[in-house]
Order: C-alpha cells, then structure tokens, then sequence
C-alpha cells in the first residue's frame, strides 16, 4: 500500500485530473515509491501516456519537473527507513505465536486502511454518494458483503440505494435505467472479478460516477473510476479480511451522515417504522 505524504497528496489530487494524469497516478502508488525511480520516459510507457503528460502531473502538483518529484520521493523514502530502523532497534526480540503475528497483522492493516484515506477523498465521496440521483452498489466474491453492508446502512441515510442483482438480464435491466446522475461504488479484490469490471465500465459509458474499493491501483475497473480508495494488501494468512473493507466503509457512512443534516431524523424516523411495521 502506497504510504507517505506524497503518496496522500497524489491521491488527494486523483480524482481532480485528467484522464492521462489519472493512468500516472496509478502507476506510481501501485508500485510505490519504486515506480518514481524510473526514467520519466519508462514511467509514462508503463501508463501508455507521452513524458509531456506526465510532466504535466508534476507540474500541476507543485513540482520542478520530475527530478524535483524523484527528489521528494527519495527524501522521503530516507527517513522512512531511519523511522524502521529506530523501531527494529527498540523492539523486542521474542519471536510471536502465529495468532500475535496473525493480529499485529490486522492491526498493522486497520491502522493503514484508517490513515490512509484522507479527509478529503473520504468528504468527496461522501457527497457524491448523498448528492446523487440514485447509489448502486457491487461488489465480487467476498467483497460482495462490503457492499450489502454499505447498500444498508445507507439507505437509512438516504432513499434510492440498491444494490446490484447479480444475474445478467437482471443486471442488464439495471443498466438500462443507470445515467449521469447515479452513482457505482464498487468494491473489487484479489482474483478481481470480470464481471464488475464489465458493469463498472459499462456504467461509466453512460455517465455514471464510479467510487472504487480495491487492493491496487492498477485494479481493472481503476481507470474507471473518479475516486480510487487503495487499501492495504497485507493479510491474516491465507484469508483477506473482510475487517478494512468495513472498516472503510464506516468512515464513508461518517461522511454521508455529515453531509446530510437531516439524515438522523431519517434513521429515527425508520427505527420507529421499524418497531411498529415488525
């Protein structure tokens, strides 16, 4: 997972570039901080954009030319390894069970999920999801509980939030009615799943706006979408867990319910329902 304040201030700035700048954006924090070290000829190939495009990015960013841009990355990188190895050194040295390896992991990864989503991507989407005409959300094996759960939680903020069928025609029926002022948040990992790639893509054919939940940045349905959130990769051993892809989810509910000031008389208003309709 691409961390730093680099890497926070080219993902702050995503959602706002163009489509070119977009594809370097990706490059550069899927292969973080590795991809800065290439050559600005090799760096625009990998994201099949001329070197003019992407000195542009670096340009419209605020720095000198890519040289600057290395230089910042370099930097930064330094002090990152001087951070770990201060850690190493005032570490202890008992070797942990596989269980305390297994929980420094998720706890290594909620952390970074949390801190690596700033305010204002997460106040974006939050918007976005609340100010739309009307909030799709899909999701992949596994991934497909993040969505349900988002699809849940915000119809109590908010009307017109559905969730995608997974049948084709019943998709297909679906994407007949999508259009400019609807929303997809799409949630897809590791194997990816080709068919929300198709809907994703679809969808934006058509107008829609597309939030994306994925473990890289060079995921398929990235260049797809106007707000990316990349969480980390890091795992509990074999089993992704499902504990980040919530765990984001939550600080965009906090967002959604902060964008709409009415939203806590809706969800009094449906507790109430609920109680006399159950």
């Amino acid at each position: 997972m691409a961390e730093g304040p680099i890497a926070e201030r080219l993902t702050e700035a995503y959602s706002a570039l163009p489509e070119g700048e977009r594809a370097i954006v990706r490059v550069l924090l899927d292969d973080y901080p590795y991809a800065a070290l290439e050559s600005l000829r090799s760096l625009a190939a990998r994201a099949s954009v001329s070197p003019p495009t992407a000195t542009r990015l670096f340009a419209r960013l605020g720095w000198d030319g890519y040289a600057d841009f290395q230089k910042a990355i370099r930097s930064e990188a330094r002090e990152e390894d001087r951070s770990r190895l201060r850690q190493f050194v005032s570490g202890g040295s008992a070797a942990p069970s596989t269980f305390e390896q297994a929980a420094d992991t998720l706890r290594s990864g909620l952390s970074g999920t949390l801190g690596s989503v700033s305010e204002p991507v997460l106040t974006a989407v939050a918007e976005l999801l609340m100010g739309s005409g009307a909030v799709w959300t899909i999701g992949g094996p596994l991934s497909e509980l993040a969505a349900e759960y988002l699809a849940r939680q915000l119809a109590g903020l908010r009307p017109g939030v559905s969730r995608v069928p997974g049948p084709p025609q019943a998709r297909a029926r679906t994407m007949v009615d999508i259009g400019p002022r609807h929303t997809i948040v799409a949630y897809d990992f590791r194997r990816y799943s080709a068919a929300t790639a198709r809907f994703v893509a679809e969808a934006r054919k058509r107008g829609a706006h597309v939030v994306l939940v994925t473990d890289a940045w060079d995921a398929p349905p990235a260049p797809h979408a106007d707000h990316l959130i990349a969480l980390p990769r890091e795992a509990a051993g074999p089993i992704a867990p499902l504990t980040y892809e919530i765990a984001v989810t939550e600080l965009v509910l906090v967002g959604c319910a902060g964008a709409a000031p009415g939203s806590a008389d809706r969800l009094d208003e449906v507790e109430a329902l609920t109680h006399t309709l159950g």
